[in-house]
């Protein structure tokens, strides 16, 4: 049993680690590079290369179902779905079998609606400290769930 984070944007890493402890889970922390290493016996920063999708691709293929994956990334989430895993983004929201279809579509849909008007800002909402109360219990779900075989 492991947690696999996406760590290059991912707001709740010392959050993930505190709750991996706690059921003496390892976790991965993958990203190009920039973060600072974690002095942890449980904790190993995993640096891929440079280049697009280098983080996705390790976890993706290294995901199965006694892991848990925290990413915020739809296509890598669908890809570790497929692979059995638990996955959640950073504000605990799960990603499952009977979500995952109308998430890359709503993904997709937003991309188009972007690409058509260049000039929309915003539209995303802030971090909270509900947001991230939400992901640690979450996380602590799905690390039993991960525990007990998917």
């Amino acid at each position: 049993m492991r947690v696999l984070v996406d760590a290059d944007a991912c707001p709740v890493k010392a959050e993930a680690l505190r709750v991996a402890e706690r059921h003496g889970a390892e976790i991965h922390y993958v990203a190009n590079g920039g973060l600072r290493p974690v002095d942890h016996p449980l904790a190993r920063m995993v640096y891929v290369p440079e280049g697009p999708d280098e983080a996705d691709k390790w976890i993706a293929d290294r995901a199965g179902p006694a892991d848990v994956v925290v990413t915020a990334d739809i296509p890598l989430a669908a890809k570790c779905v497929a692979a059995g895993a638990q996955v959640l983004n950073h504000t605990g929201e799960p990603f499952t079998p009977a979500n995952i279809g109308q998430k890359l579509a709503t993904r997709d849909l937003m991309a188009d609606l972007r690409a058509a008007d260049p000039f929309r800002q915003g539209g995303g909402k802030g971090f909270s400290k509900a947001d991230r109360s939400r992901f640690l219990d979450a996380l602590d779900r799905a690390l039993r769930t991960a525990r007990r075989g998917g």
